[in-house]
C-alpha cells in the first residue's frame, strides 16, 4: 500500500469511528448554528455535552437507558 492509501484508509476508518461514537455531533451542531442562526452564541463542548445528556434524560424516547 502507498503512503496516500494508508493515509486514506486511515482517515476513512478514523471518520467512521467518530461517527459510531457520536464524537463528531459538537462539531455538527456548530456547523447547523453557524449556517443557520449566525446571531446565536456557540455553546462550549462542556455545555453541549451537558444540553444533550439533559435532553435526552428528560425524554425517554431520545435513547437515553439505564439498563
Amino acid at each position: 500500500m502507498t503512503p496516500s492509501a494508508l493515509t486514506r484508509a486511515f482517515r476513512g476508518v478514523r471518520w467512521y469511528l467518530r461517527e459510531l461514537t457520536d464524537e463528531s455531533a459538537y462539531e455538527r451542531y456548530v456547523a447547523h448554528l453557524r449556517e443557520g442562526h449566525p446571531e446565536a452564541e456557540v455553546p462550549s463542548r462542556r455545555a453541549f455535552e451537558r444540553m444533550r445528556t439533559d435532553r435526552r434524560e428528560a425524554d425517554p424516547r431520545q435513547g437515553f437507558r439505564c439498563c
